[in-house]
Parts: structure tokens; C-alpha cells; sequence
């Protein structure tokens, strides 16, 4: 009984149900929704979540089809890659597109969608995978483009095609040039930024953030579609120079598929026109081979790989390994080499090294047994007028000291106060901007540590550190 009225159940709003933001209205089922059914079969709720934690070189695996092409070799179970199903072009609509950077953007697909329905509902299937995965169902269009990044790896824009003047141009930015993004917030464009623009304005930063001014909206009737590839060492750090880390920039930082843009604009495609309806025409394609990666063989010897792990692997072992990792594999005659040509979803394989801890990755870390090192040891003498590091460290502990261990890179202003005459080097990449260049000192870092511990009614603060200076 609520308020001595006894309640039968309650209509709910999506987020009541924590199924999503919508507070303004019941949430609202599909009219073929089976009366009767529990709510959590019919919305397939009952689920499990798997949480991935990836270093930076597997961006592979940042989506379905790079996480089931690892665990098929590393289980033994068959792959089968979902199989590329063209688009045929209803319409012969396209929009002129230019290439300006070609070393940043060495791959450029658009494609023109006419007369779709934006007001058309994300299919519930889509919503509710995007919500398991911690993306917010926003409508139909950009809905599908997070899906087939989630699924596929490749990040891709939709642009209004009504917004846009004379054509697509892929430049870096212009001094003093400003853009306002979707987050609503006018940022402006340092030197080196790559922007996807028109013949007037910018329209996105590349492979960052779309623009707020060509973005989708409820009056959107024409749509232009890309998927590009931007040069990951070109991309590392820009986002975070603006203060900004999106899904793309993720990805585009640390490597996307150059090959994969042509599978995800076919797929998003078909899934748009299932949805939203419309006509699309066909790809365009600027592309510079000369600047897209190229994989150059890795040659891995068995003495090495049984020197490195200390085990022998059988051939056809080590063969099936490289093979279902999608390496091009030629074998030697003896068997006891491999030339290997990495895949070009693999930015990270560039020496033998790299190969042969991929073999002990999926052959598994458990079958490489652990065995005692061999060898003779050897210990120098110290000279007896040379103080050990140890014994400072020892006596100045005994005085009341203690160690502090600081980061290398230092506060750009702090560094200033301390050490004015010097040039100290910037980070291309730093984590924050606060930590932007290398210490020529070890006294910024002391001064923080000290700092902080006062200010939190530390009264008698000593330390003492050792490192290196830049």
C-alpha cells in the first residue's frame, strides 16, 4: 500500500528503471511488445558486463570484432568475421571532398544519405547495447555511428548535409580560427590541429569532436557520412591539449585499423537506411597509399623464442599462433624461422621481441614453467673513499628525514621560479598541464611534496630525494 492505496505496480520512466537519462515521459515499448512477458526477458536484461582493462598498443581490441579475433586464437575457437555487404547506390549524389594534410589524414571515405527520417526511434537493440556500454543514447544516426564503432573499431561522423558550403576540406587550422564544438564550449584552434571543414568554417576537429553548427537535428533531411584514418603519432595528445578525451580520440590516438574505414561506412550505411530510410549514393575515396602505414616482415627464430622463454614450442604451434593473430606468415623449410608480416590493425609489432611475447601471450603464461636463473654472479668492489647511495640515505632516515619520490616532469611556472636561466624540455604528450616539462631540478618536486604535506598539518616536514634532472 502506498499512502494507504493498494498499488498494483507503477508506469516508470527509462530512468526510474535506470535504463537511461530520459526523465520526461514513461518509457515507452514497441507496440509488437508481448503483453505479459517480465520486462527484463523481453529487454534481454538478463546480462553480464565484462570490463576490459587494455594497455595503450591494443587499441585493436577496443571493440567486439578486435576482442572475439583475440580470443578465437587464444582459445581455439573458429573466427568468422561478419562479411562485408556493399551498399548499392541508389543515387548518384556525392559532395566534392579535398585532402589538404594527406600525412595526417592519409584516408578519407564520404558518402552522401538523402531524405532520412531523424525522427525515427533508435532500434531497441542498438539503445540498449550503447547503454551497456556506458554511451548515451542520443537519436537514431548518431546512435548507429557509436554502434559500429563498438562493434567494428572505427570511430564515424555525420555531418548535415544542408549545413555544409562548396565541400569537405581536411586542413590543419588557421591562425586565430575558432570553433564551436558539441559540448557547446567556442575553442580556439592552435597551429598544427587537423579540422575537418568547408569552403567557409570548420566543421570538426579530426578525429576529436564533431562541430555544433553541422551536427545532426531534428530538421536533419540529408546526411553525409565519413570514416577516415588519422596518423596516430600526428593525433597522441591533441585531444588532451583542449582539455578533451572522446571515444574517437581514444581510438585515433592509438591507432585505428587504416583498412577498416571501408567495412564500417558499408555497415553504418545499412543500418542507418534500416532505421532512418533515405537513399544513399556512393563512397568517395581520397586516399594517399604513400602515407598510409606500411608493415614491414619481422623475422622470429626458434633459438630466440626458446632463449626469450625458455621452452621449446612445436612449429605448428607458433605457426597457427602468428596466423590467427593475422600476421602473414611465410615458414622457413627448416621450420626454424618465420617471416612475419603484422596485420594493419597492429601498430605495435615492429621487432622480434614483440612477436615472441605475443607467442608466450596466447600460448599462455601458465604452460612457461618457472624455473631458477643460471649463470654466475659477479659483484664489483666499491672504493672505500666512495660513499654508497644506501648508507646517505641511512644516515639522513636517522636524522629525521624521509625519502620522497617525485615525478620527473614539473609545473612549467615552478620550474621558472627555481631555475629561470634554463630551457627546460616540454612533453609532447604530458598527462597534465601541470606536469609539461622535465625537472632541471630536484627542488619543484621537494617544494610540492612539501607543500602538500603543510598543508595538511604536517609540522615538521624534512625530505630528501634522488633522481635525475633533465
Amino acid at each position: 500500500k502506498l499512502r494507504g492505496i493498494e498499488s498494483q505496480g507503477m508506469l516508470c520512466s527509462g530512468a526510474e528503471l535506470q535504463l537511461s537519462d530520459d526523465h520526461d515521459g514513461l518509457l515507452a515499448l514497441a507496440s509488437d511488445a508481448p503483453v505479459g512477458t517480465p520486462i527484463e526477458d523481453y529487454l534481454d536484461l538478463d546480462d553480464r558486463l565484462i570490463e576490459i582493462g587494455l594497455t595503450p598498443n591494443r587499441a585493436d581490441c577496443l571493440s567486439i570484432l578486435g576482442v572475439a579475433r583475440d580470443l578465437a586464437v587464444a582459445t581455439g575457437a573458429g573466427f568468422g568475421a561478419p562479411p562485408l555487404e556493399v551498399v548499392t547506390p541508389a543515387i548518384t549524389d556525392t559532395f566534392p571532398v579535398e585532402v589538404l594534410a594527406s600525412a595526417q589524414c592519409a584516408r578519407y571515405l564520404g558518402r552522401v544519405i538523402r531524405n532520412v527520417d531523424i525522427s525515427t526511434p533508435t532500434p531497441l537493440y542498438i539503445g540498449e547495447r550503447l547503454r551497456r556500454a556506458g554511451i548515451r543514447s542520443i537519436d537514431a544516426v548518431v546512435d548507429i555511428t557509436n554502434y559500429v564503432m563498438l562493434e567494428l573499431g572505427q570511430p564515424l561522423h555525420a555531418f548535415d548535409l544542408d549545413a555544409l558550403e562548396g565541400g569537405i576540406r581536411v586542413r590543419q587550422a588557421e591562425s586565430g580560427e575558432r570553433i564551436t564544438l558539441l559540448d557547446g564550449e567556442e575553442r580556439a584552434l592552435s597551429d598544427g590541429t587537423l579540422v575537418i571543414a568547408d569552403h567557409k568554417k570548420a566543421l570538426a576537429m579530426a578525429g576529436i569532436m564533431g562541430g555544433e553548427g553541422s551536427g545532426i537535428g531534428a530538421h536533419t533531411a540529408h546526411l553525409f557520412l565519413e570514416a577516415a584514418f588519422f596518423s596516430p603519432e600526428l593525433m597522441a595528445g591533441r585531444a588532451r591539449q583542449y582539455g578533451l578525451h572522446t571515444d574517437a580520440s581514444h581510438r585515433y590516438e592509438r591507432g585505428v585499423d587504416p583498412e577498416l574505414a571501408y567495412r564500417a561506412i558499408e555497415r553504418a550505411t545499412q543500418l542507418l537506411l534500416d532505421c532512418v530510410g533515405g537513399e544513399a549514393g556512393p563512397v568517395t575515396d581520397v586516399s594517399s597509399p604513400a602515407d598510409l602505414p606500411v608493415h614491414e616482415p619481422v623475422t622470429v627464430r626458434a633459438a630466440a623464442i626458446q632463449q626469450m622463454l625458455g621452452i621449446d614450442i612445436p612449429a605448428e604451434e607458433v605457426t597457427r599462433i602468428f596466423s590467427g593473430l593475422g600476421f602473414a606468415v611465410e615458414v622457413a623449410a627448416d621450420e626454424a624461422t618465420w617471416s612475419c608480416t603484422a596485420p594493419s590493425w597492429r601498430f605495435d609489432m615492429g621487432r622480434e621481441a614483440d612477436l615472441i611475447e605475443e607467442i608466450a601471450r596466447i600460448y599462455g603464461y601458465d604452460n612457461i614453467p618457472v624455473e631458477p636463473l643460471r649463470g654466475a654472479g659477479s659483484a664489483s668492489a666499491i672504493a672505500e673513499s666512495k660513499t654508497p647511495q644506501t648508507l646517505l640515505k641511512q644516515r639522513l632516515i636517522a636524522r629525521g628525514f624521509s625519502e620522497a619520490i617525485t615525478f620527473s616532469f614539473v609545473r612549467p611556472e615552478q620550474q621558472r621560479l627555481i631555475d629561470a636561466e634554463s630551457d627546460p624540455i616540454a612533453l609532447q604528450n604530458p598527462i597534465s598541464s601541470d606536469l609539461a616539462v622535465m625537472r632541471t631540478s630536484l627542488i619543484p618536486g621537494l617544494l610540492s611534496a612539501a607543500a602538500h604535506n603543510v598543508n595538511r598539518q604536517q609540522t615538521r616536514v624534512r625530505l630528501f630525494e634522488t633522481g635525475l634532472r633533465f
